[in-house]
Order: structure tokens, then sequence, then C-alpha cells
């Protein structure tokens, strides 16, 4: 199984979610300030780089597939950035909806001797209006054909509501292809979704309280009990992931033991590399080991990062016995 990838060459996927630029200030620390008892960062340099949906959809094309993203973004000079950055790693903006007077969200991480000192955040969380909830929709409509899975990454920055979720789920069900969810606990259930990804802290706000990786299964089967959904790929961290499917097994996959830098944008490879084996007939738990590989290849990144093909078929090799 590992080692070996699919030829993701003409396999697009539509990832439709909050979109975030990330921007990233590093520099050193030689002082506190006079002013406070908090560190003076003397800047060296910046890069922005596609955060949220955007980061999902550049790790799918950094592995070879070809993606369509659709979110919201503001009007105003981050949105403006936005673009550039997208245009810059070779994504298209075609199918983003411009939300005139909404800013874009963005978040600003101060980085000293490769430790996060503060981030600073831009954003609006208030849910979209009507009419820009129904142009989202429409984009999500007309660039789903031609697509082998569905993508929603879910930040909780507004884009998404019940009635969205619900319209989503269905035209997924149409179009008969994998639907992969990154949930926010808030929109839950998300109707017609084939695997969500929940993060601990999510696993935790989907069903009610502490998640213990040896409860896994009792979980998902109460989950199961009140969706539709086939699987849950549950992503503790250093514990690693628990794949649970509906009537079946509840497989733990062990984190890979290696230096962590950075988990900034871990989930989105997670999810970036499952949707692309599910669209490409990976059966489950082996797509599922694929994207455990990837997270351990991310982590060892400072910043939002990606995982390319050559660098997963060394860190699925390295998994053989």
């Amino acid at each position: 199984m590992r080692g070996e990838l699919p030829d993701w060459r003409g396999v697009r996927i539509l990832v439709a979610g909050d979109l975030i630029l990330d921007r990233f200030v590093y520099g050193t620390v030689r002082r506190i300030s006079p002013e406070a008892p908090i560190p003076v960062v003397e800047v060296a340099s910046e890069r922005a780089l596609p955060g949220g949906a955007a980061n999902v959809a550049h790790n799918i094309a950094a592995l070879g597939g070809g993606v369509t993203l659709v979110g919201a973004m503001g009007d105003d000079s981050g949105g403006r950035q936005f673009r550039e950055v997208l245009a810059g790693v070779g994504l298209s903006t075609d199918a983003l909806v411009e939300i005139p007077g909404r800013p874009t969200t963005v978040k600003t991480r101060i980085v000293a001797h490769h430790q996060q000192v503060v981030r600073v955040d831009r954003e609006v969380k208030d849910p979209l209006d009507e009419r820009a909830r129904q142009r989202v929709l429409a984009s999500i409509e007309r660039a789903l054909p031609g697509c082998a899975a569905l993508v929603v990454s879910d930040y909780a920055k507004g884009l998404f509501d019940p009635a969205s979720l619900a319209a989503i789920g269905e035209m997924a069900k149409t179009a008969g292809i994998p639907y992969v969810v990154d949930p926010k606990p808030s929109h839950f259930p998300y109707p017609g979704a084939t695997i969500l990804t929940p993060n601990r802290a999510e696993a935790e706000g989907l069903c009610g309280h502490a998640f213990l990786v040896e409860q896994a299964g009792a979980v998902a089967e109460a989950l199961f009990s009140r969706t539709d959904w086939a699987a849950i790929l549950f992503t503790v961290g250093e514990e690693g992931m628990v794949l649970a499917q509906r009537g079946g097994d509840v497989e733990h996959i062990p984190a890979r033991v290696r230096e962590v830098y950075d988990v900034t944008g871990a989930g989105d490879t997670v999810v970036a590399v499952l949707s692309l084996a599910m669209a490409s007939g990976v059966p489950l738990p082996e797509a599922a080991h694929m994207a455990n590989a990837a997270a351990g290849v991310v982590v060892g990144k400072m910043g939002t990062a990606t995982c390319n093909p050559e660098e997963l078929s060394r860190a699925l090799a390295d998994d053989l016995p």
C-alpha cells in the first residue's frame, strides 16, 4: 500500500469554505519592552500564504490535483493581497465571491525564534446576507460538474449556515461524489457528508463531553445515530487519528513520530489528501493512512505548509515494516 501514490493529475476537487489570508512576520527578540513586560520583536521578514479553505486548495494543487476554490472575501486591501497570493501559487480566483463592505479575514502571526509570540486577527464572523449566500451557492453549483469530490472547509467565519449546508449536501448527493467536511460543532449535522474530520476540540463539541481515544467507537456510534455520515476521521494530535466507519471497524492510526515545529494548517492537509485519495477510488482506511503521513510532513515545517508528492511518498515508505 504505502509508498505508492495514485496519479492525481486530472482529478479535480471543489473546495468551498472560509477564506483566510495568513500573514507571518518573522523576527528576533533581544530585549523586553520598557513600556510593558512584553518582548520586542525586531522584524526580519514577512510573507503571506493562503489560509483556511485556501490552504486546503493549495495542498491539493501541491499534490498534483486540480482544484476549484469557492468562498467569500472582501473588496479591501486584504482581499487584493489575497488574490495576489492565490495567483502566486497558481490557484484561480474565478469562483470566488467578493462581498462589498465585508472585510477579508486576515490572521497575522508574529514569530520569533521559531515560536509564535502573538496572533492578531482581523475578521467579521457575522453570517452572510441572503443575497451573498445565494451567490456562493450558485458559484458552488456552477463549479461542481467535472469535480470528483466536494470539500467543505468550515472555519465558522460566516460563510455557512444550516440552509446553505443542507443545499450543499444535496448537491453532493446529486453529483454522487465523496463529500468531505472539516467541521465546526456549531454547524452540526452537515447532512449528506461522506466523512467528517474533527480535531479533538471539535469532537468534544460534537459529542458534548471530553473525547478519549479509547471511547472513539462509542462517540462515533452516537454521532452516526443522529446523522447520515458514512465515516468519521478523528484527528487527535500526538495520539494520531481514529477512523470509524458506519457499521464497520474502528481503527487507531498512531501519529508519525517526528519533531513538531508548527501545527498550523495540518488539518487542512489531512482534508486535502483524504479528498484526493477518496476521489481516486482509494479505500478509506488507506486514504486515512495517507492523510496521517501527510500531516506528519507538514507539522515539521514552519507556518501554513503543504506536502508535495515526493515528500508524501517518502513518508509512506517510512511506514513500511
